[in-house]
C-alpha cells in the first residue's frame, strides 16, 4: 500500500496542483504534520490489543520517526491543552546521551515531528519533555535500570532493544514500570540482533511487529549513503541485518559465528589452481522438497598444505526436480570453469550420476559418502575458517545463514542445511582430502 505522499512525490505536476489548490488554509497548514499522509506502512501501528509494536528494520528505514510520531498520537489531544491516550511516559535508549540526542532532539525526534502548537518544552535538569496539556516523557538509560524502579508509566518508547549492554535488567524494569491506565503499550525500535530478549519479546503472543528494509526509505536519504552501504554490505550476512533489517540466529554452539564470516569477506578471489562445484541433492522435486545446495569454491594449493587457501565464490542452490538442479550444476561449473562436479550420494545412490549424466555424459564427476553426522563432517571446514584459510565473496548470505545454525551435534534450523552440506563438500574436496593425500599415503574418509 502507497502512503498519501508516495503518490504525491509521484503524481504528476498538475494533479499535485489540483491536489493543493482543493486543500483548505488549515488544511494546507496542517498537511505536514499529518503523518498517517507521509507514514510508510511499517511506520503506522497495526491494528489489535497489541501490549508490544516492534518496528524493525534497516539503517535508515524510517524507524525513528515511527517511534516519535508513536509518542505523538500518545500524548496529544484534539486541542493543545486537552489530553490524549498517555500522559507519563517512559523514553528508553542505551544511554542518557543517545535518548536525548535521538529521540527528543534529533532529525526524526519528538521536538522535530511535533508542530508547533503541541511542542513539548525540554526540562534538561529533570530530563524530560512536557506538554502543554500536562503530559510529561522522561528518559531513561539502559544502563541504569534501577531508575526505572519507582517510577510507573501508561506508554514507553524503547530504542534499539537490541543493542542495550543490560537489556535484560532494563527491559524487565520497564515492564513492572509500564502499570498505569486501562491498556499501557510501548513501542520498540530496533535494527536486529541476535539477543535473547528480542528475540523472547516477538514470540511473546501479545507483541506485533512490522518490518523494512533501508531501501523503503529511500526517498528520504541521501544517495551517497545507499550507495557506499549498499557497495560496502549488500550481500552480506551483516547487510541483511543492517540493510534488510532481518533477525539473523547465530546458534549457541555455533561452529561458525557473523563475525567470523564477515572476517572472511574479500570482494575478489586471486587466481585459482583447482576449482569445484559440490552438490548436496534433492532426491525428489516440488514445492515441499528441500532445496538442492550447489556451491562453487575454488583453492589456491601452492606450498605445504598449511599454506592453502580456499575461496567460496558462488552459492547456486536452487528449489526443483532431479533434472532442473542437475542443469544448474553443470552451468555453474562452466560459468566458473570449474573441473569436477562432486556430489553427496547417500540418499540417491546411482540416481544422482545418472541424472548428472543425462545432462553432460561427459562431465568429470566423483560420488561421496558420508560416514559421519552433519556436525562432525561439518567440524573440520569450520577449523580451517578459525584459521583463517577460507574466504568468501559476496552473495552468500542465503550460505552463511545455515552455517550460522551448524553446531557439532548437528543443525539447529528448519529444514535442511543443503547449502551448507554442499559447502562442507567442497572444501573437503579441495582442501582437506589433499591434505590428508599430502600428509600420508592412505585415504582419509570425511
Amino acid at each position: 500500500m502507497r502512503s498519501g505522499g508516495a503518490w504525491l512525490a509521484c503524481a504528476e505536476p498538475g494533479e499535485v496542483d489540483a491536489f493543493l489548490n482543493g486543500l483548505s488554509d488549515n488544511a494546507l497548514a496542517s498537511l505536514p504534520w499529518l503523518f498517517e499522509f507521509w507514514a510508510l506502512p511499517h511506520q503506522l501501528p497495526p491494528e489489535g490489543d497489541w501490549k508490544s509494536w516492534v518496528v524493525m528494520g534497516g539503517r535508515g528505514a524510517g524507524k525513528t520517526r515511527a517511534g516519535s510520531e508513536w509518542v505523538r498520537a500518545q500524548v496529544e489531544g484534539p486541542t493543545p491543552d486537552a489530553p490524549g491516550r498517555a500522559s507519563r511516559l517512559a523514553l528508553v535508549a542505551e544511554t542518557f546521551d543517545q535518548g536525548r540526542d535521538v529521540m527528543v532532539f534529533g532529525d526524526s525526534g519528538i521536538l522535530a515531528c511535533s508542530p508547533p502548537d503541541r511542542r513539548p518544552v525540554w526540562e534538561a535538569t529533570k530530563r524530560r519533555l512536557v506538554w502543554a496539556n500536562g503530559a510529561t516523557a522522561q528518559v531513561f538509560s539502559a544502563h541504569e535500570p534501577e531508575a526505572l524502579r519507582g517510577p510507573q508509566f501508561d506508554a514507553a518508547w524503547a530504542d534499539e532493544l537490541a543493542k542495550w549492554k543490560k537489556a535484560e535488567d532494563t527491559w524487565d524494569m520497564l515492564q513492572f514500570a509500564l502499570r498505569l491506565g486501562r491498556h499501557p503499550q510501548q513501542v520498540v525500535t530496533t535494527t536486529p540482533r541476535n539477543v535473547g530478549v528480542l528475540k523472547a519479546l516477538m514470540k511473546n503472543g501479545s507483541t506485533v511487529v512490522t518490518h523494512a528494509p533501508t531501501e523503503a526509505n529511500r526517498a528520504y536519504l541521501a544517495e551517497s549513503f545507499l550507495a557506499e552501504v549498499e557497495a560496502r554490505y549488500a550481500g552480506t550476512r551483516l547487510g541483511r541485518q543492517e540493510l534488510e533489517g532481518l533477525l539473523l540466529d547465530d546458534v549457541e554452539g555455533a561452529l561458525w559465528g557473523t563475525a567470523m564470516l564477515e572476517a572472511a569477506r574479500i570482494e575478489t578471489a586471486p587466481a585459482l589452481d583447482r576449482i569445484v562445484v559440490a552438490v548436496d541433492p534433492a532426491v525428489t522435486g516440488g514445492k515441499a522438497s528441500d532445496e538442492c545446495g550447489i556451491i562453487v569454491a575454488g583453492v589456491v594449493a601452492k606450498g605445504p598444505p598449511q599454506d592453502w587457501r580456499a575461496y567460496v565464490l558462488e552459492d547456486a542452490s536452487i528449489r526443483g526436480g532431479p533434472l532442473d538442479w542437475a542443469r544448474a550444476a553443470i552451468t555453474a561449473m562452466q560459468r566458473h570453469g570449474a573441473e569436477r562436479l562432486v556430489a553427496e550420494v547417500n540418499q540417491g545412490g546411482d540416481l544422482v550420476e545418472s541424472v548428472i549424466r543425462q545432462v553432460d555424459p561427459l562431465v568429470p564427476f566423483r560420488a561421496l559418502r558420508a560416514g559421519r553426522g552433519k556436525g562432525l563432517r561439518a567440524e573440520p571446514v569450520a577449523a580451517l575458517y578459525e584459521q583463517g584459510r577460507v574466504r568468501h565473496l559476496r552473495g552468500l548470505g542465503a550460505l552463511e545463514d545455515q552455517m550460522c545454525r551448524m553446531t557439532v551435534q548437528g543443525y539447529e534450523g528448519r529444514g535442511s542445511p543443503d547449502r551448507a552440506d554442499a559447502l562442507v563438500w567442497a572444501i573437503h574436496e579441495l582442501m582437506i582430502e589433499p591434505a590428508g593425500h599430502f600428509l600420508r599415503p592412505q585415504v582419509r574418509r570425511l
